[in-house]
């Protein structure tokens, strides 16, 4: 499913889905990136450094399946799937 609308401030993106809208934190997207170096680290049990005041600085569509996220720190290689962000969003806000 695609998004309806994307906003995105320094601080978090929010998604706008046709049954309602999620917002997820810079610091929780930083963390959950899949790029190949912070996957590399994940697996060698590393943890990944996230600064204390992570940013969005941008982002980027790929097709109409995904985003590319900017951070302020220049981190700008993960790609965030439409399905990945709403596992996030589910993770963050799991139903009753």
């Amino acid at each position: 499913m695609t998004p309806i609308e994307v906003g995105l401030t320094p601080q978090a993106l929010t998604l706008v889905w046709p049954g309602g809208s999620t917002t997820l934190s810079a610091q929780a997207l930083r963390a959950a990136c899949r790029c190949a170096d912070c996957r590399a680290a994940a697996l060698r049990g590393q943890a990944v450094p996230i600064p204390a005041a992570t940013m969005l600085a941008g982002l980027a569509p790929l097709g109409h399946y995904a985003l590319q996220l900017r951070f302020a720190d220049g981190h700008e290689r993960g790609i965030y799937p439409w399905a990945y962000l709403q596992q996030l969003a589910a993770a963050q806000h799991p139903s009753s």
